[in-house]
């Protein structure tokens, strides 16, 4: 399941209605904007992995507490939520001056105020990683990480050996997939990840 579609069932199907109500947005735009940052976030993190920071992404995905953004988006927008959805855009992008861009970028795509998307996407990605985490809990990342270690995890995200050697990142592929819709979102992020 991509990052989009687990967006789309958050909240049981309303909350990203609810988090654009949140930041008073429209829910048009809400939704606009979500089609290009959703798969930015899963791109970002597909990147990170290919380069070998594999550990990068999984560490970024650890929290249950994180859970509970996904099913209320109200707790996604407090200011602890913001933060983590920041933090957790900064592991994946690089630093906050990568997360500004990508958020100028899709303001100016989706014609929204700068302010107001800056506002707007920690809180969706802290609602994306809330998802993330129910879909992953940390003892199943936890059996990422061990065992067959970090080599055999690059080499499962890139498709190398599926012989049983490393663990299997399927899920993690499928979760991190972008839709495949040639989105200027990979554009963008390749002007802007660090």
């Amino acid at each position: 399941m991509s990052i989009m579609k687990l967006l789309e069932q958050a909240g049981g199907g309303q909350g990203l209605a609810q988090l654009a109500g949140q930041f008073g947005l429209d829910e048009v735009k809400a939704q606009q904007l979500t089609q290009m940052l959703a798969p930015a976030i899963g791109q970002a993190a597909k990147k990170r992995a290919e380069q070998g920071q594999a550990d990068t992404v999984l560490g970024a995905m650890k929290g249950e507490a994180q859970a509970g953004y996904f099913d209320n988006p109200a707790a996604a927008a407090q200011p602890e939520a913001m933060a983590q959805g920041q933090s957790f855009l900064e592991s994946l992008l690089g630093d906050s001056a990568a997360t500004e861009g990508l958020a100028a970028a899709a303001s100016e795509s989706a014609g929204v105020d700068q302010g107001l998307v800056a506002q707007f996407l920690p809180a969706l990605a802290a609602m994306a990683q809330g998802g993330l985490q129910k879909q992953m809990p940390d003892s199943q990342i936890d059996q990422m990480t061990g065992g067959g270690g970090l080599m055999g995890m690059v080499s499962g995200l890139l498709g190398g050996d599926k012989g049983g050697s490393g663990p299997d990142l399927s899920i993690l592929t499928n979760m991190l997939d972008a839709d495949g819709d040639g989105s200027a979102m990979d554009d963008i992020l390749g002007k802007f990840m660090k």
